[in-house]
C-alpha cells in the first residue's frame, strides 16, 4: 500500500470541512469536493476562520496556516480525486447516498486508494460491497468538531484488511486523535450508547417529566457532561440522531431504539437544530443577537 501524501474529503459540511482542515494542517495535500460551489466557499471560509483563530491563542504560526492553506484544494469534479491514496466520504447519512457515492470512487481513484467512511451508524460491511476493493474499505468516524475533538472511531468491515486498519490508525494518530476500533455493528461504539441517551431525554420532555432546560441541567450538573443531551442533539443534528436511531433500532432489532415521536415530529417540521435556527431551543434570536454585537 502507497504512503499517504494526498487526501480526498466528500462532503464540504462542517464535517467534511473539519477533516479537510486536518489534513491541511498536518502536511497532506487535500481536495475537498462538493456539487456546490457555495458550500465549497463556506467551508474554505470555515477552515480560514478556524485556522486563524488556533493561532490568536497560540497554538499555529501564520506560516503554518499558509503552508496549509496552499494544500488545500476545492473541487466539484470527482475525477480530481484520481490522483488521491486515502478518501473520506462525510456525506448525508444515507445508506443508498452513501453506496452510490462508493460505487463512483470506487471506479475512479487508484486501486491501492483506501476507501473510508465518517458514517455514524452504517454497515462498513454493506457499504465495502458496491466496491471492487472491500479489503480498503473502512470507516473513520470524527467526532464534531473534527479539528477540536480527540477522538476517531475506527470500524473494520468484515472484509477490511489488516493493512488497510494500521494505515488509517497510522493516519488519525498523525491527526494527534486518540483511536478506538469497533466491530461493524449499528451504531458502533459512541452512538450505540449516546444516542439512547438522547433519545430518552427526548422522551423525557415528551412526557411532561421537566423542562428542557431542566433535563440539560440535571444531566450537566448531575453527571458532569458539558452539554445537555437536547442541546447536544441540537448540535449533532436532530436529522442525523433521527436517522442514527433508525439504523439502530433497524439493525439491532431493539424496541429501546425506536425514536421519540416529538424527535420525529420537530425533524418532520424542519427543527433540526443549531443548523436550520431551531430544534429543541431557539437559536435565530441568539444569531441575530450576535450579529447586532458585531456591528457595534
Amino acid at each position: 500500500m502507497e504512503e499517504v501524501k494526498t487526501i480526498g474529503v466528500v462532503g464540504a459540511g462542517q464535517m467534511g470541512s473539519g477533516i479537510a482542515q486536518l489534513a491541511a494542517v498536518n502536511g497532506f495535500q487535500v481536495w475537498l469536493l462538493d456539487a456546490d460551489p457555495k458550500a465549497l466557499t463556506m467551508a474554505t471560509n470555515s477552515i480560514s476562520n478556524s485556522l486563524q483563530r488556533l493561532a490568536s491563542k497560540g497554538q499555529l504560526s501564520q506560516a503554518v496556516i499558509g503552508d496549509a492553506l496552499k494544500r488545500l484544494h476545492c473541487t466539484s469534479n470527482l475525477k480530481d480525486f484520481g490522483t488521491a491514496d486515502f478518501v473520506v466520504e462525510a456525506i448525508a447519512e444515507s445508506e443508498v447516498v452513501k453506496k452510490n457515492l462508493f460505487v463512483e470512487l470506487d471506479k475512479i481513484t487508484k486501486a491501492s486508494a483506501i476507501l473510508a467512511s465518517n458514517t455514524s451508524s452504517i454497515s462498513i460491511t454493506r457499504l465495502a460491497s458496491v466496491t471492487n476493493r472491500p479489503h480498503q474499505v473502512i470507516g473513520m468516524h470524527f467526532m464534531n468538531p473534527p479539528p477540536i475533538m480527540k477522538l476517531v472511531e475506527i470500524i473494520r468491515g468484515a472484509a477490511t484488511s489488516d493493512e488497510t486498519y494500521n494505515a488509517t490508525k497510522s493516519l488519525a494518530e498523525r491527526f494527534g486523535k486518540t483511536v478506538v476500533c469497533s466491530k461493524d455493528y449499528s451504531g458502533f461504539i459512541v452512538n450505540r450508547i449516546l444516542m439512547p441517551m438522547i433519545n430518552e431525554a427526548f422522551f423525557t420532555l415528551y412526557t411532561g417529566v421537566a423542562t428542557k432546560e431542566d433535563i440539560d441541567a440535571g444531566m450537566k450538573l448531575g453527571t458532569n457532561q458539558p452539554m445537555g443531551p437536547l442541546e447536544l442533539a441540537d448540535f449533532i443534528g436532530l436529522d442525523v440522531c433521527l436517522s442514527i436511531l433508525r439504523v439502530l433500532h433497524a439493525g439491532l432489532g431493539d424496541a429501546k431504539y425506536a425514536p421519540c415521536p416529538l424527535l420525529v415530529q420537530y425533524v418532520d417540521a424542519g427543527r433540526c437544530g443549531r443548523k436550520s435556527g431551531v430544534g429543541v431551543y431557539d437559536y435565530r434570536q441568539v444569531s441575530k443577537s450576535t450579529k447586532q454585537a458585531a456591528r457595534l
